[in-house]
């Protein structure tokens, strides 16, 4: 079986989990990775039987010659690597958030598409198989007709003077924060789940003096489906109760005209019909890598797209989308008042 050559850019925080899901896919052959500290890449490259290591990407990417770039680095340098392995023909995933603002976001899906390369954005959100799962049940109607979604998150790693310095210290200086950062994942697995966001009205605050941008959020959501609402309830700041707070992230409940999904803090996802006794439900879930291997998943969908040719989930086109909620959030936070989601800046 020929495998498909790719090249890995960054060696940070969540590179580990997207590393470890290439090894299991068979199809797949990462062949070197460029960081600027040989010392943080090695331990990768031998757990991960990495051959080579680079400390120029460009070096790699004129080197190399990949099929694809995984690109695993800060968001102000993905304008700059897509654009040099676009011109090059390969094929790039690129982790979120995608750029620091919007426009530049526009420019990196504009610039991919006009060099004819397969782009698309690791959001591994929707890939989780909770929502995989919700998804099949919302569209098989097992509680009726979806009229409204409730997330509940508390991560607890934002309170104090050392806030979020053991993981990632980045996110003190991050004029937009929770919204930009976590939240986008959010959007993205509403829109998964109950379709286009025509109108948002949020608010937005800090908790946490000691950081620069948002840390908690009250977001509502309303979608072109009139009859349904969605509510996002978020904070950094405030601790959970969970055993483990990266798995689902929080709490989820979608309530339809016959019933309601719920989704708990260990993945357990149960049907509570009306009238009925909450009952457990059945689904294909193993807690491994990250939040329920959702990276592979993801990696998993961005092979399987170049091999067939169909179209990936979260192509820069469709992630534009989410990009535009994410825009009227934040006016919202800022006017204080419901705004409408101008999906003609998501075309590019």
């Amino acid at each position: 079986m020929k495998k498909l050559k790719g090249t890995c850019i960054g060696a940070g925080y969540f590179s580990p989990f997207q590393y470890e899901a290439w090894q299991r896919i068979p199809e797949v052959e990462i062949t070197a990775i460029c960081n600027r500290d040989r010392n943080k890449a090695e331990p990768y490259m031998q757990q991960y039987r990495i051959a080579r290591h680079y400390n120029d990407y460009m070096e790699m990417l004129e080197k190399e010659k990949p099929d694809f770039v995984d690109i695993i680095t800060p968001p102000e340098t993905h304008y700059e690597m897509t654009k040099f392995a676009a011109d090059r023909g390969i094929d790039v995933i690129c982790q979120k958030p995608l750029a620091p603002v919007f426009s530049e976001a526009q420019n990196i899906v504009d610039y991919a598409s006009k060099a004819g390369i397969r782009f698309m954005v690791h959001e591994n959100w929707r890939f989780q198989p909770w929502h995989r799962e919700i998804k099949k049940l919302i569209q098989n109607e097992a509680i009726g007709k979806v009229h409204f979604m409730n997330w509940r998150k508390r991560m607890g790693d934002g309170w104090g003077e050392n806030a979020y310095i053991p993981r990632q210290p980045y996110f003190r200086d991050y004029p937009r924060l929770i919204v930009y950062e976590n939240g986008i994942h959010f959007i993205d697995t509403f829109r998964y789940l109950g379709g286009e966001i025509k109108r948002v009205f949020a608010y937005l605050k800090k908790l946490n003096p000691v950081i620069a941008g948002e840390d908690f959020a009250l977001v509502n959501f309303e979608f072109e489906n009139p009859e349904l609402l969605a509510l996002w309830d978020a904070n950094r700041y405030n601790e959970p109760n969970y055993v483990n707070p990266r798995l689902t992230f929080g709490e989820f409940h979608v309530d339809g005209t016959r019933g309601t999904i719920r989704l708990y803090s260990d993945g357990k996802l149960t049907i509570q019909k009306l009238g009925e006794k909450e009952s457990e439900h059945s689904y294909p879930m193993q807690p491994i890598n990250f939040a329920g291997d959702c990276v592979y998943n993801t990696q998993r969908h961005f092979i399987d797209c170049l091999l067939t040719g169909s179209e990936f989930e979260t192509n820069g086109t469709d992630y534009m989308k989410s990009l535009a909620v994410q825009e009227a959030v934040y006016r919202s936070g800022k006017t204080g008042m419901p705004e409408t989601v101008d999906m003609e800046i998501a075309i590019v």
